[in-house]
């Protein structure tokens, strides 16, 4: 008995595929040939259903999250650095300078030096014309000789005015001597009243006579001096004469102290007032660098801690440093209107920092760099932490690092 002929369906060739729910298994099916043709069967499955899955949003998340990481770490950084290791790239080149004037009003008639010339102390710098100079001092000298003129024959005056106290002193006693006698011959009757009271008002007459005369030498004495105390004319026209010599000095401006001329403003010719700037100074002692540091970079900072400098003049080399003080205020800018402190109001959400002045020099050993000049930029890096730290570490490398990429720029 033969088995009944399998139906042969065709299966079509783009037949969407039917979705089942997830739960159900696929269906299997036997697809077989046409009958004319003989083709094994095919085994066709039904399409599985495919999953609605969402984004996938990992990288943008590692990004999101990496940069957030990178703030926190620069945050953190930042707060510390303050801490151990504070930082400024405001600092400048400090020394001492002064604006040199001279003491005396001339014309100038000689200038010794040039613009940026090294000089020593006392060396000339400039001279004004002496001869107004040498007249006053030749004018002073004469007033002091006819002072002292005056005081010689005040001198010989002053001998007349003794002699002649003496004269009445003596003179007194021979009076005081006739007096007495004049008195004895009349208490006895010898003599009559009349001689009697002639020889006391002679007697009288002789005390007026030495109080005059003592009176005279007493005030000749107060207006001329004497040993102790020198003549007062004589004193104001010595005082003069120094004066004069000391102005005479003056016309020549030498220099303070060893250091560097620069900004000459000088001619031949020129009139110059007591007083005027005509060229700057600079000691040539060994200066300074100055750097601002906000108020929280000081709260481990002392004197005496380390430090690095790094110039822009000498790019690719870092100094050593030591912090020599600490400002202890800044002007805060508050005026002051009918005897109480004005409002100083702000439009700004964050007040900015303030800035406290530090003073640094170099260490024992290092050289002052030779083309660093005053008011060159410093950047300073100042170890108030000690150098032994992570955040001292990564700071020095850092400032290596500025210090190299500093040579381009």
């Amino acid at each position: 008995m033969s088995s009944p002929t399998p139906t042969l369906t065709a299966a079509p060739a783009a037949a969407p595929a039917v979705r089942e729910p997830a739960s159900k298994p696929a269906e299997t099916e036997i697809v077989a040939a046409t009958a004319d043709v003989a083709t094994p069967p095919v085994l066709a499955t039904a399409a599985p259903e495919i999953e609605q899955k969402p984004r996938d949003r990992g990288p943008a998340k590692k990004v999101a999250i990496g940069i957030l990481g990178l703030f926190a770490v620069i945050m953190s950084y930042h707060v510390l650095s303050d801490y151990f290791a504070p930082t400024s790239s405001t600092g400048s080149v400090t020394a001492m300078t002064a604006q040199l004037a001279p003491r005396v009003a001339g014309e100038v008639q000689q200038i010794f030096v040039a613009d940026n010339q090294l000089v020593k102390k006392g060396d000339p710098l400039f001279a004004l014309d002496p001869r107004p100079f040498d007249l006053t001092v030749r004018q002073a000298e004469a007033a002091l000789g006819t002072a002292l003129q005056s005081v010689d024959a005040s001198a010989a005056s002053l001998e007349a005015l003794r002699a002649r106290v003496t004269q009445a002193e003596s003179n007194l006693e021979t009076m005081r001597a006739a007096a007495s006698r004049a008195q004895t011959l009349f208490d006895k009757g010898i003599s009559p009243r009349a001689q009697y009271d002639t020889a006391q008002s002679q007697l009288t007459s002789a005390v007026t006579a030495v109080d005059a005369a003592r009176a005279d030498l007493l005030s000749n004495e107060k207006r001329l001096g004497n040993e102790d105390a020198s003549n007062p004319q004589v004193a104001a026209a010595q005082v003069q004469l120094e004066q004069a010599q000391l102005n005479r000095q003056f016309s020549t401006i030498v220099a303070p102290a060893d250091g560097l001329i620069t900004n000459l403003k000088l001619a031949i010719g020129q009139y110059i007032n007591a007083g005027s700037p005509a060229l700057t100074f600079i000691e040539a002692e060994k200066p300074w660098i100055t750097v601002d540091l906000r108020e929280n970079q000081l709260a481990n900072l002392e004197v005496g801690d380390t430090a690095g400098i790094l110039f822009d003049a000498t790019p690719g080399r870092t100094y050593r440093a030591v912090v020599k003080g600490i400002a202890w205020g800044i002007d805060t800018g508050r005026t002051n209107a009918n005897g109480l402190p004005q409002n100083l109001s702000s439009t700004r959400w964050f007040e900015p920092a303030r800035s406290i002045p530090v003073q640094l020099e170099l260490a024992e050993g290092e050289e002052w760099p030779r083309n660093v000049r005053v008011g060159s930029k410093a950047n300073a890096l100042i170890y108030s932490g000690g150098e032994a730290n992570p955040v001292a570490w990564i700071a020095g490398g850092l400032q290596t690092v500025k210090s190299i990429v500093s040579i381009l720029f």
